[in-house]
C-alpha cells in the first residue's frame, strides 16, 4: 500500500507540474499551510466540500486522488470543490476503504511551492445532516445581534430560525435537541413576552417556567428520551472581572439547583430536599432516562473563593413512570481531587460515554484557555483526556450525533476569541480522531466574520419552524403557566 501510495503521488506531482509550464517550483518538506487545517483529518461520507486556502497564495493547483479518481482544481489563492464530484470521490474511498491524498501547489510572491501530500481518512458512519448554533458577538461588554441558524452540514445551506431584531431586540439563549429529534427541542427568549419556546411534535409553544420558591428562572437544560420531561438548573448567576493577565470574564452561581418540568402536566419537579444546600448546574438525562447526571460544588462565598470552586460530576436516580426524583447520590467523577471542576456532561445516544469539560475552577469555563474534552467510558469506568481533540483553547459546548461515532463542540483554537463548530470522530474502540472545522462554501469566511458559534447542536432533520414563526409566538402567544407538583417524594 504504501509504494502504491508513492506512486500515486509522484504521477500526480508529474501531471501538476507540467500544467505549471517550464518555470521551476520549490520543493517544500512539510504539508501545505492550509485553512481551515484539514490535513489529516477523520471525515463523513456526507460531509460537504473541504474547501480551503492558502494565505498569501495568488494561484493553487490541487489534486485530489483516490484509485484510479482523479480531481484536478485550480483556484485564485482558495479552493472550491464542486459537490458532484465531492460526492463521487467520498463515495470511492468508502467503497475502496481508501484515503484521498491531497496535493498542494502554491504561488507565492511569483514563486511555485510544492508541498507534501496528506490524507484524508473517509468513515461510512455519518454525520446528523443539521446543526444549530447561535451567532452572537464574543465580546462581554455588549450584544446587539443575536441569531439561531440552521445549517446543512450535506450542503452550504444556512437559515436562520431565530432573530432577536423580530422579537424586540431581547436576549435569546441556545438551542437544544432532544435525542437528536427536529422535532424536540427548545431555546430560552428572554423578554417581556419571553418564555421557554417549545417545539413538540410539530407544535410551538412558550412556557414561563418559573414560580414563586424557584432561584430563577430556568437556564441549561435537557429533555428525557420520552419526550415528556426536561432537566434544567436554576441560576442566580454573577458576572467578575479577573486582574490577572490573560484572564478576561468569570460567571459564578452565588445559588444553583435543579428541576424537572413534567411537558404534558406543565409541573415543576423540584429536587428533593434532605440534600446539603450545594451548587447544582449543567443537568443532563442518562440515556435510558432513569437518572440524571449533573455538576455539584460544595457552597461557598464567592468571588472571594472563585479558584477553589471546583464542580464534581454526580449522579441521581429519576422514575419517569412517577415523575420522582431518587433519593441517593453517587459520584461519579471527582474532579476536585484532581485539582480541576466538571462541567457540560453529555451523554452518548447509545449510552455508551460520558463526554465533558474540565477546567481548573469554576462553572463558566468557555473563557477557560485550559479547558479539555474529558470522555468517560461508562461500561468500563474508564476516563480519558482528549488529547487528540483538545487544544491550547477553550473546549467545550459539544453534543453528539445520533449513531455516537461522533460529537460536536465549539473551540476557540483559532485566535483565542471567535468560537467555532468542529467535528470529531469515535471509533468503536473509543478513540478520538482529529476535529475539523465546519466546512464553507468560502474558505476565508471564518476569518471575515465578527461572530462565534456559540453551542452547537446536531439532528437528524430540518425543523419545523423559522424566524417569523417566533417572532409571531413572542408578540402574539401569551405564556402558558406552570405550577409545583404537589407531592415531591422521591423513592
Amino acid at each position: 500500500m504504501k509504494n502504491l501510495l508513492n506512486i500515486q503521488i509522484f504521477i500526480v506531482l508529474s501531471i501538476l507540474t507540467a500544467c505549471m509550464g517550464p518555470q521551476g517550483f520549490i520543493t517544500e518538506q512539510t504539508p501545505p499551510p492550509i485553512y481551515p487545517d484539514y490535513s489529516g483529518v477523520t471525515i463523513p461520507v456526507n460531509i460537504a466540500p473541504l474547501n480551503f486556502m492558502v494565505s498569501g497564495a495568488s494561484r493553487l493547483r490541487v489534486n485530489l486522488s483516490i484509485d484510479e479518481l482523479s480531481i484536478d482544481l485550480k483556484g485564485p489563492g482558495r479552493i472550491r470543490i464542486p459537490l458532484r464530484k465531492w460526492r463521487t470521490l467520498l463515495n470511492r474511498a468508502v467503497t475502496l476503504e481508501e484515503e484521498i491524498t491531497v496535493t498542494v501547489l502554491a504561488k507565492i510572491q511569483g514563486q511555485w511551492h510544492q508541498y507534501m501530500p496528506f490524507l484524508w481518512h473517509v468513515t461510512r458512519d455519518t454525520l446528523d445532516p443539521f446543526l444549530s448554533y447561535r451567532l452572537i458577538e464574543p465580546g462581554y461588554e455588549v450584544w446587539k445581534s443575536i441569531q439561531l441558524a440552521e445549517r446543512h452540514v450535506e450542503t452550504f445551506g444556512e437559515r436562520i430560525i431565530a432573530d432577536n431584531q423580530l422579537t424586540g431586540n431581547n436576549c435569546m439563549n441556545c438551542h437544544t435537541y432532544g435525542n437528536q429529534d427536529p422535532g424536540l427541542s427548545f431555546f430560552h427568549l428572554r423578554g417581556q413576552d419571553g418564555g421557554t419556546v417549545l417545539n413538540r411534535n410539530g407544535e410551538l409553544r412558550k412556557i414561563d417556567l418559573f414560580t414563586p420558591g424557584m432561584l430563577s428562572g430556568v437556564v441549561y437544560g435537557n429533555f428525557h428520551p420520552s419526550g415528556r420531561y426536561a432537566v434544567y438548573s436554576t441560576n442566580q448567576v454573577l458576572p467578575g472581572f479577573h486582574t490577572q493577565k490573560g484572564e478576561r470574564l468569570e460567571v459564578y452561581d452565588s445559588g444553583s439547583d435543579l428541576v424537572v418540568v413534567d411537558l404534558d402536566l406543565n409541573e415543576i419537579i423540584p429536587f428533593p430536599e434532605g440534600f446539603p444546600n450545594e451548587f447544582r448546574t449543567f443537568p443532563v438525562f442518562s440515556a435510558s432516562g432513569d437518572a440524571v447526571y449533573y455538576c455539584n460544588a460544595t457552597r461557598m462565598t464567592v468571588p472571594d473563593s472563585i479558584y477553589n470552586l471546583r464542580y464534581d460530576l454526580l449522579k441521581i436516580p429519576f422514575d419517569p413512570t412517577a415523575g420522582t426524583w431518587g433519593n441517593k447520590v453517587d459520584t461519579v467523577v471527582r474532579a476536585s481531587a484532581m485539582g480541576l471542576s466538571v462541567c457540560h456532561p453529555k451523554t452518548s445516544p447509545d449510552g455508551r460515554y460520558l463526554l465533558f469539560s474540565m477546567a481548573r475552577y469554576g462553572t463558566f469555563p468557555i473563557w477557560h484557555q485550559e479547558t479539555d474534552l474529558w470522555l468517560l467510558d461508562l461500561h468500563t469506568g474508564e476516563t480519558n483526556k482528549l488529547e487528540e481533540a483538545n487544544s491550547s483553547y477553550s473546549d467545550t459546548y459539544h453534543s453528539w450525533s445520533s449513531n455516537s461515532r461522533w460529537f460536536v463542540f465549539a473551540s476557540k483554537r483559532d485566535d483565542g476569541l471567535y468560537g467555532k463548530p468542529y467535528f470529531c470522530y469515535v471509533d468503536p474502540r473509543g478513540k478520538a480522531h482529529k476535529p475539523f472545522v465546519l466546512p464553507q462554501r468560502d474558505p476565508q469566511r471564518y476569518l471575515n466574520t465578527l461572530k462565534s458559534y456559540n453551542i452547537p447542536e446536531l439532528s437528524r432533520g430540518k425543523l419545523p419552524f423559522d424566524a417569523t414563526d417566533i417572532e409571531r409566538l413572542y408578540f402574539k402567544v401569551p405564556a402558558e403557566k406552570v405550577s409545583i407538583k404537589q407531592s415531591v417524594d422521591h423513592e
